[in-house]
């Protein structure tokens, strides 16, 4: 048996667990362009607090565009997490990732703060409260995913 997750996050497709959850059809806005850009979100994330250094997180953003692919479509890819938070709320959990991380196409790395939300019942969507890349990316608010693709571990009441 592996070692209990005190606060962390597992984020993936509830269907395939070996691919990404996806929000399609998002608004979002890169730093030195105006207005928001529209497209999908992919996420990937296996965070826990007790194994920093092995942990990982991803965020893919594919533009809305009719000939592929899109200008401001990029990858980004975690090298440093420094903190998970877990904050219980009723029965919902908010999990805060922040660190370090690199994006293709661009040099030098870039601080980052996602925020999860795993909710509870069959009625509610999972989402990304927030995703920001400092100096490149903003997701410009929650992103619904399907329901599962979230799961928090830390929160759940003994």
């Amino acid at each position: 048996m592996g070692v209990i997750c005190t606060c962390g996050v597992l984020v993936q497709n509830p269907q395939n667990p070996n691919d990404e959850a996806v929000s399609n059809n998002n608004n979002v806005r890169f730093v030195g362009q105006t207005g928001t850009v529209r497209g999908n979100l992919f996420y990937m994330a296996d965070v826990c607090v007790t194994r920093l250094a092995t942990s990982s997180l991803s965020l893919r953003f594919e533009e809305n565009v009719t000939t592929p692919p899109g200008p401001n479509n990029f990858t980004f890819t975690a090298t440093s997490i420094t903190s998970v938070v877990c904050n219980q709320e009723g029965q919902n959990c908010s999990i805060t990732v922040t660190g370090t991380g690199t994006v293709s196409g661009q040099s030098g790395t870039f601080a980052f703060e996602a925020v999860f939300r795993d909710m509870v019942g069959q009625a509610q969507v999972d989402n990304v409260q927030s995703f920001v890349i400092t100096g490149f990316f903003n997701q410009t608010g929650a992103a619904p995913i399907d329901q599962g693709s979230i799961i928090a571990q830390g929160c759940q009441e003994l």
